[in-house]
């Protein structure tokens, strides 16, 4: 979506840079709050790696997540995206697990019973409605600003008794159960409740999804955890917005200009400005400067303090923490251009509806991560697969359809480089596919391959890490991305984050950019 400027001005309140989901959301939210809002976009297209594109002649796909369920059903109403144009091709989409042999298995609560023993349904059963417990009490959290750590503040130590009292809500039995699994690894953690491979591996995958982890690595109760609890909060569970996530993006956008915010694509920030030791605007790479009271920065950490501020306006010390950011990406994008509907064996056109995902056990999780330890892709990938165009036929000619497939492993410095390796581990990606779908390549008459490194140099996001910093303990909650810039407020006065790389963290949210425009209008400042 390609934004007009009118009556453009040289000073705001505040200038939103980047037109991302979180920058979008964070200005429509400071515009409703009163305050004159640019947002500047680099690219020609809004949406940053949320948008909707031409892969191949005819042939839409998105970019980057293809799915949404982690915003909040609040959020949605509360800027009446439905009002500003978004619709739904599919909603409650079910999650299907694809097993060698022609096998498959359904995870949704109708029908997950249907292929497991006796004992495994029932450990299903309480598992699913156990977790679902401790997911609605975190989501809380993922709406509020992190408290601070070490400090004598009231507003502080209350955020933390608000923490703790979430937790002590779930009553003594399931409180000791998420303490003990909340430091766990998700293998260990699926191994002691089931004893399905398959069931195992398609609940693992989603503790790994889109994280430099596998189902071994400490943590990954954690990072499932924070998926559920973003998804208790959503709308309709796994949905699919009409026209692909850059609709989404163009009803965010024009929920914006409703409120008052303008907005200019093709609009690169060139730095940050800064006076008396604080951010004062921006100017961008045409030399045009253009003033504010706030700079909001959705852009990821390293890109904002060390290309964009720069680090002579910061401490050494904060320096070398952002520097150590972990932002390096794991997870690829895969599309594919197909005649056909993809001949999954077993899977109905109702089951191409949904997601399907190849991650047969976690033993081969777990196998396809070693790989990415040493620079290397997986030899036997794992992924989330949706056929956009069984809900929305739109995005592709008639008859033809779309595959897009999120992967796992592909590091973002591949030892030969991506130069070298990107037909081949395109070839590897097709001969998996082929496992499942026999025939699939004679169906194919178009292909793109996006890598970590492609996601950096296509949306300027550091390390092409789609969360822009992994989620881990260390980069987390009240220490996300570093700290001393954990409540969207930065060592600088005057510049703001509102990001992926700020709490909650990544995913198709919004979350951190409302709560960064909450913290904004808290300070009451306005433009002469």
């Amino acid at each position: 979506m390609n934004v007009a400027v009118s009556a453009p001005q040289s000073r705001y309140d505040c200038v939103v840079i980047g037109g991302g989901h979180n920058g979008l959301v964070c200005a429509a939210t400071l515009a409703r709050g009163g305050r004159s809002v640019l947002v500047l976009e680099a690219a020609n297209t809004l949406g940053g790696a949320a948008l909707t594109r031409e892969f191949a002649p005819g042939f839409r796909v998105s970019a980057g997540a293809h799915l949404l369920h982690l915003m909040p059903a609040e959020l949605l109403r509360e800027l009446q995206l439905g009002s500003h144009g978004l619709e739904w091709a599919a909603q409650g989409m079910a999650t299907t697990a694809l097993v060698p042999g022609g096998a498959r298995l359904n995870l949704s609560q109708e029908e997950a019973g249907q292929g497991l023993s006796v004992a495994d349904a029932q450990a299903y059963s309480v598992y699913t409605a156990r977790m679902r417990r401790f997911a609605a009490a975190l989501a809380p959290m993922l709406s509020r600003v992190p408290p601070r750590l070490g400090t004598t503040a009231w507003a502080d130590r209350l955020a933390l008794l608000r923490i703790g009292w979430q937790i002590r809500r779930l009553g003594r039995r399931d409180m000791r159960e998420l303490l003990r699994i909340g430091g766990m690894n998700v293998y260990d953690l699926l191994e002691e409740n089931f004893d399905s491979a398959a069931l195992k591996g398609a609940l693992g995958f989603d503790a790994v999804l889109g994280a430099n982890f596998g189902p071994r690595s400490p943590g990954t109760v954690l990072t499932l955890l924070y998926r559920l609890a973003g998804e208790s909060a959503g709308a309709s569970g796994l949905s699919q917005p009409k026209g692909g996530m850059g609709a989404l993006c163009n009803a965010l956008a024009k929920a914006a200009g409703a409120a008052g915010a303008t907005i200019r694509t093709g609009a690169p920030v060139a730095n940050i400005l800064v006076e008396g030791d604080r951010a004062c605007g921006v100017v961008l790479e045409s030399g045009e400067s253009i003033r504010a009271q706030s700079v909001i920065s959705s852009a990821d950490p390293k890109t904002t303090f060390l290309r964009l501020l720069g680090p002579r306006h910061l401490d050494a010390g904060f320096v070398r923490r952002v520097k150590h950011i972990r932002s390096r990406g794991l997870a690829a994008k895969l599309h594919l251009a197909l005649n056909r509907a993809p001949p999954f064996s077993g899977v109905s056109e109702s089951g191409l509806r949904g997601r399907l995902l190849i991650a047969p056990s976690l033993q081969h999780i777990e196998h396809a991560y070693n790989h990415a330890k040493y620079g290397e892709f997986s030899a036997a990938p794992v992924m989330e697969i949706t056929v956009p165009t069984v809900n929305d036929p739109a995005l592709a000619p008639a008859g033809h359809h779309v595959l897009s497939a999120i992967v796992q492993y592909a590091p973002y410095a591949l030892k030969e480089g991506w130069h070298n390796g990107r037909q081949r581990f395109v070839d590897t990606l097709l001969d998996a596919l082929e496992g499942f779908a026999p025939g699939l390549r004679s169906s194919v008459i178009g292909s793109e391959l996006l890598t970590p490194a492609d996601m950096e140099q296509e949306f300027r996001i550091s390390g092409g890490h789609w969360h822009h910093g992994d989620l881990a303990f260390d980069q987390f909650l009240m220490v996300r991305p570093v700290p001393g810039a954990a409540q969207y407020r930065t060592p600088m006065e005057g510049l703001f984050l509102c990001g992926a790389g700020c709490h909650p963290g990544g995913g198709v949210m919004g979350v951190a950019g409302r709560n960064a425009a909450q913290e904004v209008l808290k300070l009451g400042m306005r433009s002469p």
